[in-house]
């Protein structure tokens, strides 16, 4: 929907410092600007309007308080109308403004009566109080920043660079835990001094004092429940969320891919218009599935088929508006839907969540495919591991080396790319962190939990946040565009975080109820279909001249053997060329952080 920033600081100009720190959102909002300025306190908003197009402009002040949120509260009309019962006056029909009653009347513990995707801050004019929350899953980004007496925040990392007190200073030890998890995996940023605020998570500001509380847990419980009983509440809870994701005074359009996610709130939503993008290879492109769909529910598919070249001249694009390395192929994927979406339409759905929430992954069916191998004594299955680990890449060893190895010491989620033993070889320098660091304690919290549990849990809290719901915002939000997904919403999750096992998984399929309930109202057989979620072909396009040699170029810059064994990286890069070896994630990892070091750290 928007771009928020502000700063708390006694130095500088502050309304040129805001000006030009909003002016880096400009793409979260291309619609209006808007500020508020006190002696305290400056706070920038660029809106991109989708809800009372005429009155909706922010901030958005009373006597007391001043609020810019960017987001979407989907029940705002039931808040609005508990808060006029308790006398509250509004003058717009913006959900903004309920933020501002709301705080008013519930105070801190406004986040928890929200059903929606949000960041927002409120300053407090009288008590000289800055209050921000994000949204339960953290579907709405929200960095900020201390350095003395200064605070900054941001929907974006980027606007921090333009005050004058901001120190540029890269966070060198999150490098290796990026090579593991392909993502940053903590609240701390690349760069230095930067966090971003955890979903479900509150920040207080006073007498420059930070205070962080959580006000929502992700927790799951499995329960034996009966399996027909869980379909249909999936069913009514999704038909529930998909209604409140289509509110909007402009068209709201959608991603569609071949899989049963898309398909399923398109199904649901019936928009429109759809957008699918694919390429030359039929391996890899879910155009002709796509089209099938649409016709038969009657709607528009809108599509394109992306080239290598096209793909590669956005790989900047992307990683300037990710802030950080992202090594996910996909976000170029996502780039380009975005901005084929962005010629018609201001809103769009997408089907991200569903995987993490309801059992998607065919990682999750080792347990019960494998139980027969997970017989033979651990200590036997271990040394296999330990053997495997050692011999290069064929069928099956990395199966082998995972059943060897104890869950909390090898899982990072279903991306992983390096090992911790071959991190000591590409980096040129020891890493302190290391991936265990950051998921022991997640582990711990679900120790007697089962093994779907806690994969589950690392990936909703990792994969899902830090890198699936960050690329769908940063991308959208960079061709102006807001993306909004039912499957991410609170009562949804009520119903996936407590189904049993048998609700999941199969020995033939993932997401079995869901996959049930989609069959009401999925006009095809999508529902059966492995979901493939936007592929790209770069591991066939690195073993192809042009793209093997602008990587190539790029790892053998002098500056890179600041970071990495350049020697070892070529090796790698050679290995997947001549088909010696599956390299493509391991390169691409590299590759993206070198790009984006040039961009925010070179130029």
């Amino acid at each position: 929907m928007c771009g928020i920033v502000g700063f708390i600081s006694s130095k500088g100009e502050k309304g040129k410092i805001i000006k030009k720190m909003t002016d880096k959102l400009i793409h979260r909002g291309p619609d209006e600007e808007g500020f508020y300025i006190d002696e305290n306190i400056a706070l920038g908003h660029r809106r991109l309007s989708i809800i009372d197009l005429d009155n909706g402009k922010q901030p958005i002040s009373n006597k007391n308080f001043v609020v810019i949120f960017n987001g979407e509260i989907y029940n705002y009309m039931e808040l609005k109308a508990e808060l006029i019962e308790k006398n509250h006056k509004f003058e717009t029909d913006s959900d903004t403004e309920v933020l501002l009653h709301g705080y008013e009347e519930w105070g801190n513990h406004l986040p928890e009566k929200l059903r929606g995707m949000f960041a927002f801050a409120i300053w407090d004019k009288e008590n000289r109080n800055l209050f921000c929350a994000r949204d339960n899953f953290g579907i709405k980004p929200l960095y900020y920043y201390k350095n003395e007496d200064v605070f900054m925040f941001a929907s974006e990392i980027k606007a921090f660079l333009e005050h004058p007190q901001f120190e540029k200073i890269l966070n060198k030890d999150l490098i290796n835990l990026y090579l593991s998890f392909s993502f940053t995996p903590t609240d701390e940023t690349f760069f230095k001094g930067v966090y971003c605020l955890e979903p479900g998570h509150t920040l207080t500001l006073k007498d420059n004092k930070i205070n962080i509380e959580q006000y929502y847990e992700i927790n799951l419980e499995e329960q034996n429940r009966d399996f027909d009983e869980v379909v249909e509440e999936i069913s009514k809870t999704m038909k529930s969320s998909v209604e409140y994701h289509k509110i909007s005074d402009v068209e709201v359009g959608a991603f569609l891919s071949s899989g049963i996610d898309s398909s399923y709130i398109v199904s649901l939503a019936k928009p429109n218009r759809t957008y699918t993008i694919g390429y030359n290879l039929p391996k890899y492109s879910e155009i002709r599935y796509t089209k099938k769909l649409a016709e038969t529910l009657g709607i528009k598919n809108i599509s394109k088929k992306v080239s290598q070249k096209e793909y590669m001249e956005e790989v900047e694009k992307m990683l300037y508006h990710m802030d950080e390395p992202c090594a996910d192929p996909s976000a170029i994927a996502l780039y380009s839907v975005s901005k084929l979406a962005s010629n018609d339409v201001k809103v769009i759905m997408s089907g991200e969540g569903a995987d993490e929430f309801f059992g998607g992954y065919n990682t999750y069916r080792e347990a019960i495919d494998y139980k027969a191998y997970d017989k033979l004594p651990y200590w036997i299955r271990h040394l296999l591991s330990r053997i495997f680990s050692y011999l290069p890449e064929f069928k099956g060893r990395n199966f082998i080396v995972r059943r060897g190895t104890k869950l909390e010491n090898e899982y990072v989620g279903v991306n992983k790319i390096f090992g911790d033993e071959e991190i000591k070889k590409v980096l040129n320098f020891k890493g302190t962190i290391k991936h265990k660091d950051i998921t022991k304690s997640l582990f711990y919290k679900n120790k007697d939990k089962s093994d779907i549990v806690k994969m589950q849990a690392v990936d909703i809290k990792y994969w899902l946040v830090k890198n699936i719901l960050l690329k769908v915002d940063k991308m959208t939000m960079a061709n102006s565009i807001e993306a909004r997904t039912p499957f991410i919403d609170k009562e949804v999750f009520k119903v996936a975080s407590t189904m049993p096992p048998k609700c999941k998984l199969s020995k033939d399929n993932t997401k079995i109820a869901l996959r049930e309930a989609c069959k009401k109202d999925i006009p095809n057989e999508a529902y059966k279909k492995k979901k493939l979620g936007f592929p790209v072909p770069i591991r066939e396009w690195m073993r192809e001249d042009v793209i093997y040699s602008e990587i190539k170029q790029t790892v053998e810059q002098d500056f890179v053997s600041e970071f990495f064994k350049q020697e070892y990286v070529i090796k790698l890069l050679e290995q997947h060329k001549n088909h010696k070896r599956d390299n493509y994630k391991k390169i691409w990892a590299i590759y993206c952080f070198i790009k984006w070091y040039e961009i925010y750290f070179m130029r």
